[in-house]
């Protein structure tokens, strides 16, 4: 059998025990507060880990790239819904997907794409769902949940014969901008009594909305109830990350993925080694700065998984570099000569991820499986 130290680096390695954890956890959670889980695999593009996250719920996902949707589609998930706002560009592939069998429901904040999506529908014979992206506080797309647009967006997607609408989504992802479980409790309320507060306006207008759809790890996990709301997308929590864990979402025992990594220069004079794993190995997400300033670009820990007290503090393409910033990391660097094997805990598992083309999956220092990670848009 196959040990972590034999692998080639960088390596990206998923332990699959605490994935399985994470999975449980969050599904469960979800389940006891009443509302149907549709994870975002974004975050791991990865058919496994989406199996795992869809055991006892309906096999519903989110994707964020109509790659994502064709390959999890041809794997047997067909209940899927693409949560990038849709752009004419787009049109061919949608149709070209929902033609071939796939329940794929759509969002939109814009008054003008009804119109040409509903042509386009229509000329393939087809029916598209769609939801309005509504803006419940982060700012980046959406509807304002309160304005006469919501109202003149249902209108105009539900008059139209070849789209129906499937109710309203939103993303609370200013909850990363929180810290600690009663600020992003409060993010959490916010995002489920914006979208209650959108679903009633619209009912109050005659218009029927089939479902309320919120998500984000963050509010995931401290969410205290999710009453009026039908579907949670969160995606993250399957790995967790170090982000996840300054934010107070998780431990760092709950996090999944490193990158193995090699010792490739040491110079002690300098008070640094370095690593072959740079920028497209890890990602130059810099991880939780804005709470944790000297947060890096990863965490060394051993094979085992003991915390080295290094952090990955500079990155260029192929090179990662470790500095030491006192004596005691200076002695922690001295342990690491050339050809040393260590594990790199990610920032931000979903960018990372997104640089590799498979996971090494172990339990413990077992190589237990490989996953192919399906990239691209």
């Amino acid at each position: 059998m196959t040990e972590l130290g034999a692998l080639p680096t960088p390596s990206l390695l998923l332990d699959r025990p605490r994935a399985e954890r994470n999975a449980a956890r969050i599904g469960e959670r979800v389940r006891t507060l009443g509302a149907r889980l549709r994870p975002h695999i974004k975050t791991h593009k990865c058919i496994e880990v989406a199996r795992l996250q869809t055991a006892g719920h309906g096999g519903g996902i989110t994707v964020s790239t109509l790659a994502e949707a064709r390959a999890f589609a041809a794997h047997g998930f067909r209940d899927i819904t693409y949560a990038v706002p849709i752009e004419p560009g787009k049109f061919a592939a949608v149709v070209a997907l929902v033609a071939s069998g796939v329940r794929l429901a759509l969002i939109t904040d814009d008054a003008g794409v009804p119109g040409p999506l509903a042509e386009a529908a229509r000329r393939a014979g087809v029916t598209l769902e769609v939801f309005i992206k509504v803006d419940c506080g982060y700012h980046r797309c959406g509807v304002g949940p309160k304005g006469h647009a919501l109202v003149e967006l249902a209108q105009r997607i539900g008059e139209r014969s070849s789209l129906r609408f499937a109710g309203i989504l939103t993303h609370a992802g200013h909850s990363y901008h929180a810290r600690g479980a009663a600020a992003i409790s409060a993010v959490a309320r916010e995002e489920r009594d914006v979208m209650c507060a959108a679903a009633a306006r619209l009912r109050a207008a005659g218009i029927e909305v089939p479902a309320v759809s919120v998500g984000s790890t963050p509010t995931a996990v401290h969410v205290d109830h999710l009453r009026g709301v039908d579907e949670v997308r969160a995606g993250n929590y399957v790995f967790f990350d170090l982000t996840q864990a300054a934010l107070g979402n998780c431990t760092p025992d709950d996090t999944v993925l490193s990158v193995l990594a090699s010792v490739v220069h040491r110079d002690l004079a300098r008070r640094q080694v370095v690593l072959d794993a740079g920028a497209i190995a890890m990602s130059k997400d810099r991880g939780p700065v804005e709470f944790v300033p000297d947060a890096g670009y990863g965490r060394l820990v051993d094979l085992d998984g003991t915390d080295l007290g290094l952090t990955l503090t500079a990155l260029s393409q192929e090179h990662g570099v470790v500095r030491a910033a006192d004596d005691t990391q200076l002695a922690a660097l001295a342990a690491l000569t050339v050809g040393t094997r260590v594990r790199i805990l990610v920032n931000h598992s979903c960018l990372t991820a997104a640089q590799h083309g498979e996971y090494v999956v172990h339990d413990g220092r077992a190589v237990v499986d490989r996953w192919a990670i399906h990239r691209g848009w």
